[in-house]
């Protein structure tokens, strides 16, 4: 697999694999099969259903063995967005208590904000202003009311969660917490086990995000010590449309979608048995290549720091200096915003970390939770490598932003 494809006849560097990742050789090859003469219902009884219902069993084990978690823990979702969805709104729907306490961090996928919002707005409550809990340090939670309340953790300036914030919001009984793992934008990793630990205390249950994470590095669901986890299959080169939710023994939930009784009726639908396969067969390369590739990947990231901070003075990093995915460089570019240098550079495919809505440009939200400045924030790309970079690849992709940055300054 290559790092380099082809695009309108030039070659161009893929650097966006926190977005998604290309099909793996061993996944595709294992995937063909449900692609054609295998095509069976995993629900009928005849031979073709139980070939399809043993692949997808298999697929279970894999996924189960990545997360050290048991093979009945491992729900299979429609990708990362509903096994969020499955985890928060399962959960809560799930409750004979009406209502709770839901704490998330602010620098949460969409999928996960968006179901505490959803949660808070279907109570009766809605219309009631949002309350400033005061945290530590002078921060200040968020608290939206409804029939359920939605405390919005702050982070720091590397983009963590301080133990000591969720403290202060577990001095009124909550039921839930989910805080991703790595974050998406920066790469940087939460202290996931320490504020598990300080969640169950008080009796919560906890959820984490892993898209990003999961396959690049260790997310063993007893060592995180969380009770649900997303795994989101194009995030570790397995097919876009396919996820898993791990959901401990003994935790209850309710579906969010009705039908016939699929997935220990979680998760009704006849399953998508190729993509499945694909899944099982990533994860399966990941757990027995993590280690190498991970140091491989670091390696390159941080090589291509060294050449961006030699050829542009000024240029700042984002996130967590060591706490962060080993594939994962956030650069901010002084004087220029990203999507320039992007422009100025079409042999590079990499995103900025800014939101542009009808032609206006503002600062990404992750960055501005981080107290990173608006004007800073608007330099921001994100560059995330994957398993077919080079070391060929970087140094052409550094120089070639280098030499875009350079450009736009000159520009002006």
């Amino acid at each position: 697999m290559a790092g380099m494809t082809v695009q309108d006849g030039a070659k161009t560097i893929y650097l966006d694999h926190n977005a998604t990742t290309p099909l793996l050789p061993e996944v595709r090859e294992a995937m063909l099969p449900w692609l054609g003469e295998c095509f069976g219902n995993p629900s009928s009884g005849h031979g073709f259903g139980t070939d399809a219902r043993r692949a997808v069993e298999r697929a279970r084990e894999q996924v189960a063995e990545l997360l050290g978690a048991l093979p009945d823990e491992i729900v299979f979702t429609g990708g990362g967005t509903e096994a969020n969805n499955l985890a928060l709104r399962g959960l809560a729907e799930g409750r004979s208590e009406r209502g709770g306490r839901i704490i998330l961090s602010a620098l949460e996928h969409p999928s996960v904000a968006a179901c505490g919002a959803w949660l808070v707005q279907r109570g009766p409550l809605v219309g009631k202003p949002a309350i400033p809990a005061r945290c530590s340090g002078g921060q200040m939670c968020l608290v939206l009311q409804g029939a359920w309340e939605l405390v919005v953790l702050p982070v720091d300036g590397d983009g963590r969660v301080a133990p000591a914030a969720l403290r202060a919001a577990l001095e009124r009984k909550a039921f839930v917490l989910s805080v991703m793992h790595a974050q998406n934008e920066v790469g940087t990793i939460e202290p996931v086990r320490e504020l598990a630990d300080l969640a169950h205390e008080k009796g919560l249950l906890v959820h984490t995000d892993a898209a990003q994470s999961a396959g690049k590095i260790p997310t063993g669901v007893g060592d995180l010590g969380v009770d649900m986890l997303t795994v989101a299959g194009h995030k570790l080169y397995a097919p876009q449309g396919v996820g898993a939710l791990y959901v401990r023994r003994g935790v209850e939930l309710a579906p969010v979608l009705v039908g016939a009784g699929h997935e220990r009726g979680l998760r009704p639908g006849t399953e998508n048995v190729a993509g499945l396969v694909g899944l099982g067969a990533a994860c399966d390369v990941a757990r027995r290549t993590m280690d190498g590739e991970g140091t491989r990947q670091r390696l390159l990231r941080d090589l291509m720091f060294d050449l961006l901070r030699e050829a542009v003075p000024g240029i700042r990093r984002n996130g967590h200096p060591t706490e962060r995915l080993p594939n994962t460089l956030h650069v901010a570019f002084p004087g220029v915003r990203g999507s320039c240098v992007l422009a100025g550079a079409p042999e590079v495919a990499a995103t900025t970390g800014s939101a542009c809505h009808e032609g206006d440009e503002s600062p990404s939200a992750v960055l501005t939770a981080m107290g990173v400045p608006a004007d800073v924030a608007l330099g921001a790309v994100r560059l995330s490598l994957g398993r077919g970079t080079t070391e060929a690849d970087v140094e052409r992709a550094a120089e070639a932003l280098a030499r875009s940055w350079k450009a736009a300054r000159e520009g002006e």
